[in-house]
Formats: C-alpha cells, structure tokens, sequence
C-alpha cells in the first residue's frame, strides 16, 4: 500500500468530525467476517427507530484526515469501512474516502441512502440502506440513488415486521434492485425473530442475501466492536 505520510497537502489539511476508530471484523453484508478497521463519523440526519449507534449522533473529535490514515496503518488489514452516523453528512467524508484509496485500501461506504451518493469515489464499494417503514424514515430514501447503483455496491434493508418485508419485496421487484447489485435483508435484533425473515425469504424466491450481524452475536451491544 502507499505510504499514507504522503498524502496531498489538501488531504493533510482536511478534517472530519471523528466518533472513533476501532478494528473488528466486519459484521455485515458480503464483507461480513473480514477483519476491518472501522471510521465512525460524527452526525446523522436521520433518526431510525432501530438505531444502535445514537452515540455518533452529536460529540465527536475534528480530526486531520493524515491523522486518519496514520491511525489506520496500525492495524494488519487492508480494509476499511467508514461508516457513522451518516458519513455523507460531513463534505470531507469524500476526501477521506479517496486518500484512503490513495493509499491503497480496499473500501466501503456504509450510508443510510438518504444523501446523494454519486461523488463517492468510484472505487469504494456503497453498501446503501433502504429504509423501510418500520425505521420511521421511509420517506428519506432517496430513490434517485438507486440508478447509480454498481454490481461493487450493496444495498441493505433492515426488517422489523412483515410489512417491511412486503415493503422491501415490492422495492427489489419495482427497482430491479437484484439485478444492479447485491441485496441484503437483516432482521431487527429483538424485534424480529430470524427465523421468521429466513422462511419469508425462502417462500418468496428471492435473490437475496439473509444477514444477522456478526458483530452482535460476538460481542453483543459492546461499542468498538
């Protein structure tokens, strides 16, 4: 990978408001087991009903972005997700994104599908959410982004009821989302038992990915994991 000391001046100068960095394993979608260093950007819009990282919604540190790829370079992996919070919330989530490029990482973008996601850098995988109703934030799905959407990215919904399955069936078959990239189903932990998703999947014939975060069954809630 390129020395990330040598990054432009501007990537050097840049900073992003910093929740935390940490190395796990990927918990979720077609990375899910990959050891990864995660990038928690501070500040959502959005306030899904599920949520579980509420911590990133205020707080955070403005961080250098060489410091970024300095403290990235600790870690044995050469992936990276950054992830929030919504990232796209901060302008210089994009130029976080192409210095890590730069220096050689494999990267994905985890984003909630409400902001625009065509100046990403195109060599970052998106793995964008759905929202579905039961998240509260359905009318926040900006659909224009679906278009986009490359056989590298993911799209994500989460499931908390059977209408967000009939929700998310009726949006794969109107967007021909199966056919633009990998589509992943999880359920809400503790609102929706596994079981029930992985049968109404099967049922409907669906060329999908079924999830549970492997996170949460390693380590539960705990934060930097």
């Amino acid at each position: 990978m390129t020395d990330p000391t040598r990054a432009d001046c501007g990537t050097h100068a840049a900073t992003v408001r910093l929740t935390e960095i940490f190395f796990s394993l990927q918990g979720e979608a077609a990375r899910s087991g990959l050891p990864t260093v995660f990038i928690r950007l501070t500040g959502c819009p959005l306030r899904c009903t599920w949520c579980d990282t509420e911590y990133a919604f205020t707080g955070g540190t403005p961080t250098p972005i060489a410091d970024i790829l300095a403290e990235v370079a600790k870690y044995p992996t050469r992936h990276v997700c950054v992830t929030g919070g919504e990232p796209l919330a901060q302008k210089t989530c994009l130029t976080l994104l192409t210095a890590l490029c730069d220096a050689g990482y494999d990267v994905c973008l985890e984003t909630s599908g409400a902001l625009d996601i065509t100046p990403v850098d195109p060599r970052v995988a998106r793995i964008m959410d759905l929202k579905a109703p039961g998240s509260g934030e359905c009318d926040k799905n900006l659909l224009s982004n679906i278009s986009t959407l490359r056989p590298s990215d993911e799209v994500k919904i989460v499931i908390a009821s059977r209408d967000d399955f009939d929700w998310a069936c009726n949006m794969i078959a109107q967007h021909e989302l199966c056919k633009r990239c990998d589509v992943v189903l999880s359920p809400v932990a503790g609102q929706l038992n596994p079981t029930d998703l992985a049968e109404w999947i099967l049922a409907a014939g669906l060329d999908v990915r079924f999830q549970l975060q492997l996170h949460k069954l390693l380590w539960s809630d705990a934060r930097g994991k």
